[in-house]
């Protein structure tokens, strides 16, 4: 079977998934993407696993929008539409039996066009959920519902996806889940790597000797939901500290609430993906109060190092990670109920190492292998369905 994925843009936690699927399909796997976009240390990676079968491309033009960038805030504005001269000739080149693109808009006008024009087979990977696409314009929703007659299977994250999808009227037999994991082993492994006294050291020098910590990993935006962590936190006035890596707009807001308000927080700024084991290694629990989130990444991380989760319900990935063996959910808007949690993680502090165990197990079953098996998987039921038609 040859597989062609079209995307505009990887990371690094998607490689591994690359490199299984291209197992999977007898190295007849290729991947088209934007060089102009994609960093040079990710493009190193996949040209070693794939060689000229990762083809990258250049010379993309906007027809209209802006330069993509991180969402911030839970507010979407507009929409960007880029063109790739080539991309459709590239993709046909390589001859493939069906395609893989990622989300509705970007790059994936190739294979829709495809699968219109030469009746390729299409699976798309898909990661929205109805809370992150609440606020969504009339126009996207609308060409979703159109360009999925040109889909003949869409491999979601997990439930909440499926069932955004499902309200889009795609049908449930065309749906399946599993399709997103993080590249969390060697990240678990360099954290047991990390010896007791090497974690000490890193808590005293921050600060944090004998303190219960709670860790979080992101950018400092409105939608991480720091500012309501942070209320939540002066309300319950845990015994205990927070550690934040990460850097953002946000921080000055922050710092200067901890201030006010006696609350005993550590903000490291930005830190290179190398450094962050000893972050995950030095920390208690796992705290993320997202705003909006397909799939946080960084929760996988997390529990692959050991540590139980406290995670936002508005976080697409808590119904497959997060249960009451390794963590908490709750509201960050609900201020009390935040607080709560926050109280019940430092009253069960003797079974947090439990717990941190329980993530391992649960977090054990979502792996770039798994993963590549959901989407290999849709891509045979994509060729039988359109084999069906014929």
């Amino acid at each position: 079977m040859n597989i062609t994925w079209t995307t505009r843009s990887f990371l690094d936690y998607r490689i591994p998934v690359y490199a299984e699927l291209d197992n999977l399909c007898g190295h007849h796997f290729s991947l088209v993407y934007n060089a102009e976009v994609v960093p040079e240390r990710c493009q190193n990676r996949i040209h070693e696993i794939l060689g000229d079968r990762a083809i990258g491309l250049s010379g993309e033009i906007r027809l209209s929008g802006k330069k993509s960038a991180p969402i911030s805030s839970v507010s979407r504005k507009g929409i960007r539409i880029p063109f790739q001269p080539n991309l459709l000739k590239t993709v046909r080149e390589t001859r493939p039996d069906v395609t893989v693109s990622d989300g509705f808009f970007q790059w994936t006008y190739a294979p829709l066009l495809l699968r219109f024009r030469n009746h390729i087979p299409h699976v798309m990977c898909y990661e929205p959920t109805k809370h992150t696409e609440k606020h969504a314009q009339f126009f996207r929703t609308w060409y979703r519902k159109f360009a999925s007659r040109w889909i003949d299977h869409i491999c979601c994250n997990g439930s909440l996806c499926k069932e955004y999808t499902m309200a889009l009227g795609y049908p449930e037999s065309k749906i399946s889940t599993g399709q997103m994991a993080a590249d969390s082993e060697q990240l678990a492994k360099a954290c047991v790597a990390i010896g007791d006294d090497a974690a000490r050291s890193f808590r005293k020098e921050h600060g944090l000797d004998g303190k219960l910590v709670f860790l979080f990993v992101g950018r400092l935006v409105e939608l991480k939901g720091l500012r309501q962590l942070l209320e939540a936190w002066n309300l319950a006035k845990p015994e205990a500290a927070l550690l934040l890596a990460g850097d953002g707009p946000e921080r000055a807001y922050l710092e200067d609430f901890c201030k006010q308000h006696g609350i005993h927080a550590v903000f490291a700024g930005n830190v290179d993906y190398s450094n962050i084991p000893m972050f995950y290694r030095a920390a208690d629990c796992f705290v993320i109060p997202t705003l909006q989130d397909n799939w946080s990444l960084v929760v996988p991380e997390a529990m692959a190092c050991g540590l139980p989760v406290a995670s936002s319900i508005y976080n697409g990935c808590h119904p497959e990670l997060v249960h009451p063996e390794n963590g908490w959910t709750f509201d960050p808007y609900d201020t009390q109920g935040t607080a709560d949690v926050l109280k019940s993680i430092v009253a069960r502090k003797a079974e947090l190492p439990a717990m941190g165990a329980a993530s391992r197990a649960i977090v054990a079953s979502h792996t770039p292998r798994q993963a590549a098996n959901a989407i290999y998987n849709a891509c045979q039921q994509a060729i039988s369905n359109m084999a069906s038609k014929r």
